[in-house]
């Protein structure tokens, strides 16, 4: 089965301040998932690091105000069509950000607060009918792979 996961959730030094994620608990599945890592803010054209962003209604914003909106569209619309292109069962992506969040975002206020809602990337995912999780929810993941499997 194939998955598309946030990278940074493989240890790659791709989140916005340059560093990884490691999700070690995904080399428990290595044989079961076929991992399609991709960084959308990458592919969207963004430099790491970068400055921090979060989203702020349908669009997202740096720390200073700068929009990197279209870079988010961008790279949510190419990770999405990968894994149409790919035919990836579902998506494990990065909790809370502006592009791979699932479900609870941060929200625009660069508090630390969060609220409901999805990151730009997620969002598209989803909009393709592909389930998407995140860390924090690993256990509904294992849970869905199982029943891929089964079938």
């Amino acid at each position: 089965m194939k998955a598309l996961i946030s990278a940074c959730l493989l240890g790659l030094p791709c989140r916005y301040d340059g560093t990884g994620k490691l999700l070690t608990e995904v080399t428990a599945l290595k044989g079961k998932v076929e991992w399609i890592p991709v960084c959308p803010e990458q592919l969207g054209g963004l430099a790491t690091p970068r400055p921090s962003a979060e989203r702020v209604g349908q669009r997202v914003l740096t720390r200073e105000g700068a929009d990197v909106t279209e870079q988010y569209r961008r790279g949510g619309e190419l990770a999405a069509a990968l894994a149409e292109f790919l035919d990836c069962r579902c998506a494990l992506l990065k909790a809370r950000s502006p592009s791979c969040g699932s479900g609870m975002i941060y929200d625009g206020t660069f508090s630390g607060t969060k609220a409901p809602g999805d990151g730009v990337t997620a969002q598209a995912v989803k909009a393709m009918g592909i389930p998407v999780f995140d860390e924090e929810h690993w256990e509904e993941f294992i849970d869905f792979v199982s029943r891929e499997e089964m079938e």
